[in-house]
């Protein structure tokens, strides 16, 4: 398969158990990590899942599982990052986008649905 947001969800997912066992590490810090790599993973999860979806209203619930994970996920980030245990604010750049990219894709999966 071959989506921009199946590669970026998973590319966003190798960076969050990255950071998560750097952090897990350095800092000592367990319960966001542990949060953070449980939703940050689970993005790509139901965006794959999606792709195997039963019709085009479970595409859309796949998708709108994957937007809440990835809002979680933002939530995780923002706390890890502003806790100071992790300094780099690219991977919620990352979650952004790929929220955004989420919300770009239920719309349309929705305005097509109509049709």
């Amino acid at each position: 398969m071959d989506s921009p947001l199946l590669d970026k969800s998973k590319a966003f997912a190798l960076q969050i158990i990255r950071i998560c066992n750097e952090v897990k590490v350095s800092q000592r810090e367990t319960v966001l990590t542990n949060q953070l790599v449980r939703s940050g993973t689970s993005i790509g999860a139901n965006i794959r899942e999606a792709f195997y979806a039963h019709g085009r209203a479970d595409f859309i619930a796949k998708l709108h599982i994957a937007l809440k994970e990835c809002s979680e996920s933002e939530y995780w980030l923002e706390l890890l990052i502003e806790g100071g245990y992790y300094p780099d604010t690219d991977p919620l750049e990352k979650c952004i986008e790929l929220k955004k990219l989420l919300i770009s894709s239920i719309n349309t999966a929705k305005k097509n649905q109509s049709k």
